[in-house]
């Protein structure tokens, strides 16, 4: 079940304080709607970062280009937050930081990639398991987090809540 917030940043909202707290909104959102049941909830949100610049999803194919401009040539910051609100209540976090740098990019490649349409709707404008992969010149930390959730930690959290072996 997808939650309904406001994803907008908030005025001098950093990105991970932004990330955890977009996280743990979807998180609460969802188990007050099963209130009453034991249920598990996960929740994340993944979140493109130039510095202290926030990228937004790309909602279209300007927004996409846009974001491939900016990346180009340069390291950026993808943070997911990952909140899970257990059976008790509580909700448990954890932030995951990788750290991309994009070659520089021609104006024909950026052009291609935005006609393929495989950007839009995604954090900083593109998807690293596609296409774009071959816009990376180095990643440091969690593929996975990058594709959109950090798989090893997750299953940590997972496990830190009683659940998995």
């Amino acid at each position: 079940r997808a939650a309904a917030i406001d994803e907008t940043p908030r005025k001098g909202e950093l990105p991970r304080p932004h990330a955890l707290r977009l996280a743990c909104e979807k998180a609460e959102v969802v188990a007050a709607a099963w209130r009453g049941k034991p249920i598990l909830v996960l929740a994340a949100d993944t979140v493109v970062a130039c510095g202290r610049r926030i990228l937004p999803k790309a909602e279209n194919d300007d927004a996409v280009r846009r974001c491939l401009t900016l990346l180009s040539g340069r390291q950026h910051q993808v943070l997911t937050a990952v909140a899970v609100a257990a059976p008790d209540r509580k909700v448990r976090t954890r932030v995951v930081l990788t750290r991309v740098t994009f070659r520089s990019l021609s104006p024909a490649e950026i052009a291609a990639y935005v006609d393929s349409r495989e950007g839009v709707g995604k954090a900083g404008g593109y998807a690293v398991q596609s296409r774009a992969e071959v816009f990376v010149r180095h990643l440091n930390g969690s593929y996975s987090n990058v594709v959109g959730l950090p798989l090893a930690e997750t299953v940590l959290l997972l496990r830190g809540c009683g659940y998995g072996g």
